[in-house]
């Protein structure tokens, strides 16, 4: 069984828990990950690799991602969310077009310093575990990208839902902490929601109880070259199978699309299979696998 499942983790669920879950229910020993941790409070999509889908974490790791927030004001906490202790109180004054305001100083490249509640490792050992040890540390800012970030309607008078969409590695309770240092009160996320991961919604994601109740798991499944329908493709005879398989070089295609020479990510057919990604090798004048799935 190869394919990703758009899981629709609840809260309360671990990331890894979610990947386990999966991996128990399948009736072989396919390797199951996942493409983007969720911390365990937060809801939402949680695309998981299974079998020969994994070999395509890095292309899915990095699309885009859209978050549904909810940023309470007038408190910050140890954590920066709604678990945690809270360590500062402030006042906020329930101007919601200040908050408004600030919002665009938080769009394009900044830096974030990680929150000590976090699975990033300082000396070989998470940061969380070194926090609830109480030990000092200094963890260093880390570039992220936030492509938008829209006040959406408050919630009552200190908070308030934001859509965030954002790249790779972005803390969303970080924002909402540093939003409420900018405007003097203190904040923290109070509810975290991932509507989108790349190709994977909300609206066809899958939950827990609807993948281990189904008969047939395969049906729920995205298949492998589904999320990669943007990048070029090449298509092979079926007699190229084994030069595939093989790890030849690709010289001889039914079709090459605009772009496959550009030295991107290319999606190979071979016949009607999706055999894997390869990129051009303009020394060779040709293709060459790094990821072969056939």
């Amino acid at each position: 069984m190869n394919g990703f499942l758009n899981l629709l983790k609840p809260p309360g669920m671990t990331s890894s828990d979610a990947v386990v879950m999966v991996r128990r229910s399948l009736p072989g020993k396919e390797k199951v990950g996942h493409a983007g941790t969720l911390d365990p409070e937060a809801a939402g999509v949680l695309p998981v690799m299974i079998g020969k889908a994994s070999r395509l974490f890095d292309l899915l790791a990095d699309k885009e991602k859209t978050y549904i927030a909810e940023i309470a004001l007038g408190a910050a906490t140890d954590t920066q969310d709604a678990q945690g202790a809270v360590v500062s109180r402030g006042e906020w004054n329930g101007d919601f077009s200040a908050l408004r305001a600030a919002l665009p100083r938080f769009t394009g490249l900044i830096e974030q310093i990680p929150p000590a509640y976090s699975a990033i490792k300082t000396g070989g050992v998470a940061a969380y575990k070194l926090a609830r040890a109480g030990a000092e540390m200094a963890l260093k800012p880390r570039a992220a990208r936030i492509d938008s970030l829209e006040l959406l309607e408050p919630t009552g008078p200190d908070s308030a839902l934001l859509r965030i969409a954002c790249g790779r590695g972005v803390y969303i309770r970080t924002l909402c902490h540093d939003i409420g240092a900018i405007l003097g009160c203190g904040a923290h996320m109070r509810f975290l929601l991932r509507a989108q991961s790349g190709p994977f919604t909300l609206e066809n994601a899958v939950t827990p109880e609807e993948w281990l109740a189904a008969e047939d798991k395969s049906a729920l499944l995205t298949p492998m070259d589904a999320p990669l329908a943007a990048l070029p493709a090449a298509r092979l005879p079926v007699a190229a199978e084994r030069a595939c398989r093989d790890g030849k070089a690709l010289t001889k295609f039914l079709s090459l699309d605009e772009g496959a020479r550009d030295g991107g990510p290319v999606r190979v057919y071979c016949g009607p299979q999706f055999a894997g990604l390869a990129k051009w090798n303009a020394e060779e004048d040709a293709l060459r696998f790094f990821a072969m799935l056939l």
